[in-house]
């Protein structure tokens, strides 16, 4: 699952103009994180926003990043922790509905425009 929706080395403003393009309430996809080398963004559309976790390493698993006091759940794989997420999101997260696969979301370059491919 998790390198379906993973789009890599892709902006914030990127990925709210994919998610408002190609998706609808509950669409998500992964990104590396911009502020933090190694770390994963699970960004999730829920209108009008585009909510963005922070997903690393920690203690060994991967977790969502939690507030300060709080444990986070850890994982073995990240796929383990999208199919979590997945069957029952976590109180501030928006419900994980439709993953945006990278294979049906063509991007030509940086200036053209993006487009949906119907397979």
């Amino acid at each position: 699952m998790f390198s379906s929706i993973y789009f890599g080395k892709i902006s914030k403003e990127k990925t709210e103009r994919l998610l408002e393009l190609y998706g609808k309430e509950g669409s998500f996809l992964t990104r590396d994180s911009e502020s933090e080398p190694g770390a994963f963004c699970l960004c999730v559309r829920r209108t009008p926003f585009v909510h963005t976790y922070k997903i690393s390493l920690h203690h060994g698993g991967w977790a969502v990043k939690t507030p300060p006091g709080v444990k986070p759940q850890c994982f073995e794989t990240l796929n383990d922790l999208i199919d979590r997420y997945r069957a029952a999101a976590h109180d501030s997260m928006p419900p994980l509905l439709h993953p945006l696969e990278k294979r049906l979301v063509s991007d030509d370059g940086e200036n053209s425009e993006l487009m949906y491919l119907e397979i």
